[in-house]
């Protein structure tokens, strides 16, 4: 459909799956982007000759974040719900995950993008969580994080909220390489690494390498939704943080 927030297709004689996110220039993940990329994904992923996927973005920038509006106190119960869904499934997905990122890859945007396996992203790639700046947290980033860059790193990012760039996050783990072209990176890793492999083989294998990762993860969402939707939602600074970031005003905090 033209007006879906995502392009799907098969390409490589079907063995790689491309999901481009096609809504510039913020590819919001919102509810639509979430559910089109957990529709994708769950409707490839028991094809047998799958070898891969491939996440990348159309425009300037991967994504600018979650909606904030679908975070307010009154529907963000829903959005954090389906966020983590789509979040268990790709850190579940019996096959790699590549994501390709160019330009800002912010908020849940950083969180989908953590949820895939390689990340290959260019020189001027600002990735970050910058939750906290308003008010709240990052409920999969503070799952998705420790696992993937260790935790000084991961608590630097999720307490600061500063973004990082793309050599910064080739050092610390976060990305696989900062590279001019990631699209062009990523498809040459699947083509060198992944494509001449036994598809059945590399299934077993993505499970024995990220099968415990992939619970802890999991586990921990649980947890951090109900910390999110039962602690930080009932306190002011939250509200105020996102109402404040909508009317594009300084926030009033009062520590309570």
């Amino acid at each position: 459909m033209s007006d879906s927030p995502l392009k799907v297709w098969r390409e490589r004689d079907g063995k790689l799956l491309r999901l481009r996110l096609d809504r510039p220039k913020a590819n919001i993940i919102d509810a639509a982007m979430i559910a089109a990329l957990d529709a994708a994904l769950t409707e490839a992923r028991d094809s047998a000759d799958l070898h891969g996927v491939l996440l990348d973005h159309v425009g300037p920038h991967f994504s600018f974040g979650a909606s904030v509006e679908e975070h307010l106190p009154e529907q963000c119960a829903d959005m954090l719900r389906g966020l983590h869904a789509l979040v268990a499934r790709m850190v579940d997905f019996p096959v790699p995950i590549l994501v390709a990122v160019r330009g800002q890859c912010l908020g849940g945007g950083l969180e989908v993008a953590a949820a895939g396996h390689l990340m290959f992203v260019s020189p001027d790639s600002a990735l970050g969580q910058p939750e906290i700046r308003i008010g709240v947290f990052a409920p999969a980033a503070s799952c998705l994080l420790p696992e993937r860059v260790g935790r000084v790193h991961a608590e630097d990012m999720l307490f600061s909220g500063r973004s990082v760039g793309g050599a910064e996050a080739a050092r610390i783990g976060l990305a696989n390489a900062a590279v001019d072209d990631p699209e062009a990176a990523a498809l040459d890793y699947f083509d060198t690494h992944l494509a001449p492999h036994s598809a059945s083989s590399l299934r077993f294998a993505v499970q024995a390498a990220h099968g415990d990762a992939a619970r802890r993860i999991k586990a921990k969402l649980a947890e951090v939704e109900t910390l999110y939707l039962d602690g930080l939602m009932a306190t002011h600074d939250a509200t105020e943080g996102l109402v404040a970031f909508i009317e594009k005003r300084p926030a009033n905090w009062e520590d309570r």
